[in-house]
């Protein structure tokens, strides 16, 4: 029993804690930002105001995360983001295709927690920052589950809160709102009538019960849906975050007035729902239910804050490089009208750049607060830009250069800025890409690696002459390329099959992208016109002029619907099929064409079909391509760019494996492999559905042996990426081989890299 007398006041239980790294904000980008430099060694506090971690991804919002490959909307190839957040959607699609939000949960949580050197601390509100100087010291912060202060200390702090608590509180330089066209010469700078910010959404899941349900409206609710100009795109079968366009709040203050958003949107989702279900337009609803509606709403947009730089429209558009490259975008420049659902314009305007852009470090950390970070939406960005750079797997990108970061200036103790030094951003460019964390243009070199040491060799080496003859047929209702990695100054035959239905002229092209590290079939080489008779038949196509350099060829078969081409069940590594097709949800109609001067290029989209669909198409290939060796393994690129930077197996090999080999023996306790978990499809965390839980490529089944045929260890049913196999005593030899189980006659074994350390 306890019992105290009546006293004048009393205070809070309160528990002082000190780390190296305090990170405040639990969503995908605090999340990586914290694992990230747990796993690098030091010690992170990561506080959470919310119960869940995941932030707009979390069952409480119900995003679908997204980033670079924009729904396989845009001509990003290859481009879904590396690192943590990869680990996590890899995860979840393997565990969880299905989309379930609940799943997804604790598929982020369970690395959190698995990471010992993590002090995990959920539903605490940051309230206090003190600082010395220019340096925060400590901050504070109450949970209001276990009535307790915190308070943490540390050299160093990171803010991925969204709104910028602690950035706000400790004196940090923002801006909320757009910037006009004049100050950074952004031409798709809005006007006032649009509107400068975004709003908040609210989602809602409904479910059949298979028999009659009722619904009556709450009071509040908005009873007049007239009000949502767009009130007819209402419908049973959109839910959750496809219903992304109920939205609202951009007119008002997005941080203080978030309770008053949140009832504006709360009427307005049972004001949809009450139509759906009592309006009579929808007889199907009759057995529906509303089964979660969001309590609280996701933010977009807020304060962003001051950096040495913010990134730019330019930036985004014409892909500029930056020295200080650590992180890398590839959404579309998404601006919403702040009126939200209650404008009568398009909930969202789109424009796409033609690939991936970077995101330098000098983004990442606050101009006068000198040991703070910064991560997720709040990065230093202008509102345009923020438009591409506000999505949550690229804020995760961004969450784990952070946490690398905070890692070299906690082991070398050295100040933030420190690492603009050029040897120092080398240093920490290496050490994120050690880490399967991506940067456009920026290579590994690990002298630590001994595999880039040894000979590499394989049982077999892809030459690739021929997609077989064995898929359906593919009407050519829309234009249809077939990427191929191109050897310069190499003349190229190909034969590909048709049928058409009548005599015609079927218009043949070989395009390439005007950046060699870009997919954008932005130039044509040559163009060819093939006189088809009435039938089945197999046609020769020469092409005469090549690439320049080593990088990506699109065979292009334009658009004729008396034609229909043949495609090919075999698929590989670094290989794809791509369509001029219109993807109306991410503002691909096929061709981007500004009406007006706003600083975007137009050009036109080829992009892939989802599986089970986009076969490649059946062709016959002369010279064979020879981009696939094992030499790949070691070149410092994980994953397809200007070239498909894998080893892959003939495709008669049934028993492939790749082999290092020394001159001398060498001790080896640990070895680090990296499969192809498929960087183009986007794995959607939530809602949407994925055709299967492993990709295609990755290998399965492998084990790894010594020079004298000694099993070191053996992997069944792996689905991960990255395999990393430390062993408890380093072994001392002068060859490793990997053997590898192939899991379909379609899918040739391949690899995207080995490395082994001492």
């Amino acid at each position: 029993m306890i019992k105290e007398d009546a006293s004048i006041k009393r205070s809070l239980k309160t528990v002082p804690l000190s780390a190296d790294l305090i990170v405040t904000g639990g969503g995908l980008s605090g999340t990586c930002c914290a694992i990230t430099a747990a796993r690098a060694g030091i010690k992170v506090v990561l506080i959470q105001d919310r119960p869940i971690l995941g932030g707009n991804s979390s069952s409480e919002i119900r995003l679908w995360v997204l980033g670079a490959t924009s729904h396989m909307g845009n001509n990003n190839r290859w481009a879904r983001e590396g690192g943590v957040i990869n680990e996590l959607l890899v995860e979840n699609t393997w565990r969880n295709p299905e989309g379930n939000p609940y799943i997804f949960d604790t598929v982020i949580l369970e690395k959190v927690v698995n990471e010992k050197n993590i002090t995990l601390l959920l539903n605490c509100a940051v309230y206090e920052v003190n600082k010395t100087g220019d340096s925060i010291s400590m901050i504070k912060a109450f949970c209001s589950q276990n009535s307790t202060l915190y308070e943490l200390s540390a050299p160093l702090f990171c803010d991925a809160s969204g709104d910028g608590i602690v950035a706000f509180l400790a004196g940090a330089a923002f801006r909320m709102g757009a910037e006009s066209s004049t100050e950074f010469g952004e031409k798709f700078a809005p006007t006032a009538e649009y509107g400068e910010l975004l709003g908040h959404s609210i989602y809602f899941y409904t479910r059949d019960t298979g028999k009659p349900v009722k619904f009556v409206p709450p009071s509040y609710v908005l009873d007049d849906i007239t009000r949502v100009p767009h009130y007819k795109k209402f419908n049973t079968k959109e839910f959750g975050c496809q219903l992304w366009w109920i939205e609202y709040g951009g007119r008002l203050d997005t941080v203080h007035d978030t309770e008053q958003i949140k009832w504006e949107l709360w009427k307005v989702v049972y004001g949809a729902w009450n139509y759906i279900k009592n309006s009579g337009n929808f007889p199907e609803a009759a057995t529906m239910t509303l089964e979660w509606v969001g309590t609280i709403p996701g933010k977009r947009e807020s304060r962003r804050f001051e950096g040495d730089y913010l990134l730019k429209q330019q930036d985004i558009i014409e892909q500029k490089q930056h020295e200080d490259a650590v992180a890398f975008g590839g959404w579309s420049i998404d601006l919403h009208p702040a009126d939200g659902v209650f404008s009568e314009k398009p909930g969202c305007n789109q424009w796409h750049s033609k690939g991936v852009y970077q995101i330098p470090y000098r983004c990442l950390y606050s101009r006068n607060v000198s040991n703070l970070f910064l991560a997720g939406r709040i990065i230093s960005v202008t509102h345009v830009a923020f438009g591409s750079s506000r999505v949550m797997a690229t804020s995760a990108c961004v969450g784990q250069a952070v946490g690398m970061a905070a890692v070299y200036c906690a082991q070398n103790k050295v100040p933030v800025r420190a690492l603009l030094e050029k040897t120092r951003m080398m240093e920490l460019q290496q050490s994120l890409l050690k880490v399967n964390h991506y940067i456009p243009g920026i290579e590994l070199h690990d002298p630590l690696d001994l595999a880039a040491q040894a000979e590499v060799t394989a049982s077999s080496e892809m030459i690739l002459r021929e997609l077989p003859f064995n898929g359906r047929w593919i009407l050519l209702d829309h234009s249809a390329g077939q990427m191929l990695p191109l050897t310069p100054g190499l003349p190229l035959t190909l034969t590909a099959r048709v049928n058409a239905s009548d005599e015609s002229v079927l218009n043949v092209e070989l395009r390439c992208s005007s950046k060699v590290y870009n997919h954008t079939p932005d130039v044509i080489l040559e163009q060819k016109e093939i006189r088809l008779r009435q039938g089945d038949q197999d046609i020769q196509i020469h092409f005469e002029r090549t690439l320049s350099q080593p990088g990506y060829g699109f065979i292009c078969f334009l658009k004729n619907e008396k034609v229909k081409l043949m495609s090919s069940r075999t698929r590989m590594s670094g290989i794809l099929s791509v369509f001029n097709k219109v993807i109306p949800e991410v503002s691909n109609f096929g061709k981007q064409e500004p009406g007006e001067d706003i600083g975007i290029e137009t050009f036109e989209f080829w992009c892939p079909d989802r599986r089970p669909s986009g076969e490649n198409i059946a062709l016959a290939i002369e010279p064979g391509i020879r981009e696939f060796s094992a030499n790949n393994l070691t070149n410092g690129i994980d994953r397809p760019v200007s070239r498909p930077n894998a080893w892959v197996a003939a495709e008669n090999d049934e028993s492939p494996s790749v082999t290092l080999s020394w001159p001398g023996k060498v001790k080896v306790s640990r070895i680090v492999l990296g499969f192809d978990t498929d960087y183009d499809h986007p794995m959607e965390s939530v809602l949407m559905t994925h055709p299967e839980t492993d990709m295609p490529f990755c290998v399965r089944d492998f084990r790894i042996l010594d020079e004298s045929g000694t099993l070191l260890y053996e992997q069944n049913n792996n689905h991960e990426a990255i395999r990393t196999i430390e062993f408890p005593k380093a072994i001392q030899t002068r060859r490793l081989r990997v053997e590898m189980k192939r899991k379909s006659a379609d899918i040739p074994c391949s690899l995207f890299f080995i490395r082994c350390y001492s």
